[in-house]
């Protein structure tokens, strides 16, 4: 009975399908699969032999094979390179955190002289592209003989990243009611411990989302380590990837092999920051 008295109701709250709604779901799925195919295909063409690759024909169905994963990995310095891209992009991804809960606060709290200038400043170096940085940040390395320097390239890419994490918790320490730092405040917590207990646990959100864009940024910088560090010992995956097929002459297989591998520590963290931020701000929601 229950099920025949729910049905109607369903049924007439179900919103009609008219021309406008399905024109923007066919233009959503049709723009999904232009999106997601070159990355279906890069995946793809890593698990197929090389005869299989090369055919005129695409072939669609096929046996797998983790051979050009071996041959991709097998490469000299590979793990070398994996140790360095890790090291930069987490360090500079901490560091740009950490300097920028601090700033942010104190933008987004304190009133002092010359508060509106160091917004703009931040807006400006967001702004500015990097690229152009490039001779510059090269005279200074040289000039510290810090050349082909991984705490260097760290100090660079932290330096790039820092100016959105700044502007970005800046917004959720100001969304945050100043009652409840006071409140803390009047129950015996110093600002310090205001800030730890209280402000802290709601930028959850900030936190995630800058540290997705910082690792991004990051992780895929091409520009200053191609000028800076000219040692292969000193270099990063993107380095690496843009040699590898002179390495491997016209073994597809192993270059879409190593694109993936790339692609794939950046599609993890963006999954698992993703659902974290979704929920830190259903929880910030909640404390507020």
């Amino acid at each position: 009975m229950s099920t025949t008295t729910e049905t109607p109701q369903k049924l007439r709250t179900r919103k009609p399908l008219t021309a406008g709604v399905i024109a923007k779901n066919l233009t959503a799925l049709v723009l999904a699969v232009v999106f997601v195919f070159p990355v279906y295909w890069m995946f793809s063409s890593s698990l197929k032999p090389q005869h299989e690759i090369m055919t005129k024909d695409p072939v669609f169905v096929f046996t797998p094979t983790f051979d050009n994963y071996t041959t991709a990995t097998g490469v000299d310095l590979f793990w070398t390179y994996v140790q360095n891209s890790l090291f930069v992009t987490l360090g500079a991804v901490l560091l740009a955190l950490l300097v920028a809960l601090a700033a942010s606060f104190a933008i987004a709290r304190m009133k002092f002289k010359g508060r509106k200038g160091i917004v703009l400043v931040v807006m400006l170096a967001q702004m500015a592209p990097w690229e152009v940085m490039v001779i510059a940040m090269y005279m200074i390395s040289r000039e510290n003989d810090m050349l082909n320097s991984i705490p260097m390239l760290t100090l660079i890419y932290f330096v790039m990243v820092l100016p959105f994490t700044i502007w970005t918790l800046r917004g959720f320490i100001a969304a945050v009611p100043v009652e409840l730092e006071e409140a803390a405040q009047i129950d015996g917590c110093t600002r310090g411990q205001a800030f730890r207990k209280v402000i802290f646990p709601l930028l959850a959100p900030g936190l995630m989302s800058t540290s997705l864009f910082g690792f991004i940024t990051a992780w895929n910088e091409f520009a200053m380590v191609l000028m800076l560090n000219k040692d292969r010992e000193s270099q990063t995956l993107t380095r690496w990837l843009t040699e590898f097929q002179t390495a491997f002459g016209s073994d597809w297989g192993a270059t879409m092999a190593a694109s993936t591998l790339f692609a794939l520590p950046v599609l993890i963290v963006f999954l698992f920051l993703q659902r974290k931020a979704v929920g830190g701000m259903t929880a910030g929601a909640v404390k507020g």
